[in-house]
């Protein structure tokens, strides 16, 4: 029998959750700071993302990023190098 395996709609939403956290961020916070990028998502979106459950768009991916002071590359790959 072949296992079935749930897809993600994403790969950023670990990795931001864990920035968020680290940063000591609530989601409306990061909210707050994505609508500096022009990013408009409220905080049940960002929960969605972190759940893997929203897939996120390029611009989105930016403003992430920007707004996380990481890079797309360490969103994207978890890369420590690119942090």
């Amino acid at each position: 029998m072949h296992e079935v395996v749930q897809s993600q709609a994403n790969l950023i939403g670990l990795r931001v959750r864990w920035m968020r956290e680290r940063l000591q961020l609530t989601q409306d916070e990061l909210a707050g700071r994505l609508s500096h990028y022009g990013v408009h998502l409220d905080y049940v979106k960002i929960g969605q993302i972190e759940n893997r459950r929203r897939r996120v768009v390029d611009w989105e991916l930016v403003g992430f990023a920007k707004s996380l002071g990481v890079s797309v590359n360490w969103l994207l790959s978890g890369d420590e190098e690119k942090l």
